[in-house]
Parts: structure tokens; sequence; C-alpha cells
């Protein structure tokens, strides 16, 4: 349905299965709301629903995650320590581009925020990625 451009319908086919915590449809409501794609654009709850998708270890909306800590959408500001987390769990999740959002993030960072990072990063990989 969302690849035919029929939002509406996704979005009611997609809830049921989000509301009961499948990161997959959580992922694709963000993105819509991200988007405006058949809801009302709305930057906090599309960072909502991709970080309750993010926390099952969703690669994709990790790195969705790191993008909007990292230009703060949604936000009062950025946060360049979470964006680098979020970008090294989703490249440890398998995300594609992860990697080079991560090189990209870390040019602006402090090395004191480069090293809080990597103590989130150790706090959150043993749990979400326990055998990578």
């Amino acid at each position: 349905m969302m690849e035919e451009g029929r939002f509406q319908e996704a979005m009611k086919e997609l809830w049921p299965a989000a509301r009961s915590g499948n990161a997959e449809a959580e992922e694709l409501i963000g993105v819509m709301y991200a988007l405006g794609l058949g809801v009302e654009q709305d930057y906090v709850r599309a960072f909502d629903w991709y970080l309750r998708s993010a926390m099952k270890g969703h690669a994709g909306a990790q790195s969705g995650v790191g993008w909007y800590y990292e230009v703060g959408l949604g936000m009062p500001e950025p946060d360049l320590v979470r964006a680098y987390m979020w970008y090294a769990l989703s490249a440890i999740g398998g995300d594609p581009d992860a990697a080079i959002s991560q090189e990209e993030v870390v040019k602006k960072m402090t090395a004191e925020e480069i090293e809080k990072a990597h103590e989130l990063i150790s706090d959150y990989k043993p749990w979400m990625y326990p055998f990578r």
C-alpha cells in the first residue's frame, strides 16, 4: 500500500501491528509522520515512533533516531552524543548507511563527546545486540 501511495489505508493496516509492538510497523509509521504521508507531518510523533522501533533493534529506525538527534528535529536542540550512539548501534545492526552518518557526525564532536558516546554504546550494545 505504501508503494502504491495508499497511505491512509496503510496507516489503518499498520496501526494495530505498531500498537502491539511490531518494530517494522512502528518504523513505517515514523516514516509516515516524518514525511506527512497520509497524516499531518509531525516531527515529534515521527521521532517517538522511530524511537520505539529503534529500542527493539530496528537498524533503519536507529539511523533515523540518530539523524533526528543530529539535526535536533522535533527536539529543543541537537544532541551529537546520542546521534553518534544511535548511528553506531544502527551500523552494528546492519544499516549500510549508518557508518557514513557516524563518520560525518564525529567531525562535529569534541573528544569528550565521543568518549561519552562510547560509554552509552557500551551500555546499549550488550542489551540490544548481545551476540555482536
